[in-house]
């Protein structure tokens, strides 16, 4: 029978995943498309990523490439763009959109570490709210009877390792995002 750990394992796992996709969203100081792709785009009637309508490419540090594979959809990508402020404007030329990346400032280095911290912080609450569900129901074991006394408390245990362990994977996370963001 697995235990309660192993059955919520998955959510913990799913709380990691959703910060990595949080942070790969931030911006460090090169072009990457995970910085737009989240973009939300009027597409034939319905809002929908970028990613879902047009390729992305980064030919130079510096620069996305955007190709919409509909090309009637590069006026609506490029108001989506401006309307996403990302601080770099597009520029179209013909049926291709390129986003140039302006340099980052130490005060902008210092303000997304903050955004990272936010997130660390968001994530590891999110972990902590798994960690809840899963000693309420081992609680509830013992309650039922299904467990002793000893096996909640080395339960309990056990599962306070592991939220040390995922906490310890968002911090080790966030430092090397943290590296990126501050690396001139």
């Amino acid at each position: 029978m697995p235990t309660r750990l192993e059955e919520h394992g998955a959510e913990f796992q799913h709380v990691l995943e959703h910060f990595q996709k949080e942070i790969s969203g931030l911006r460090t100081g090169r072009a990457n498309p995970a910085l737009v792709e989240g973009v939300r785009v009027m597409a034939y009637g319905q809002s929908t990523d970028l990613k879902s309508v047009a390729s992305m490419t980064v030919p130079d540090a510096k620069t996305i490439q955007i190709e919409p594979w509909d090309k009637s959809m590069v006026k609506e990508i490029e108001k989506a763009l401006v309307e996403a402020s990302l601080g770099m404007q597009p520029n179209v030329a013909g049926t291709v959109i390129r986003l140039v990346m302006p340099p980052m400032t130490e005060e902008n280095r210092k303000n997304l570490v903050k955004v990272l911290h936010q997130k660390a912080e968001a994530a590891k609450v999110g972990a902590r709210n798994v960690r809840e569900k899963v000693k309420a129901a081992i609680v509830a074991d013992e309650k039922a009877k299904t467990i002793s006394e000893d096996e909640r408390r080395r339960h309990l245990e056990t599962l306070d390792k592991a939220v040390a362990e995922w906490n310890k994977k968002i911090d080790a996370l966030a430092e090397d995002k943290e590296h990126d963001i501050l690396t001139v």
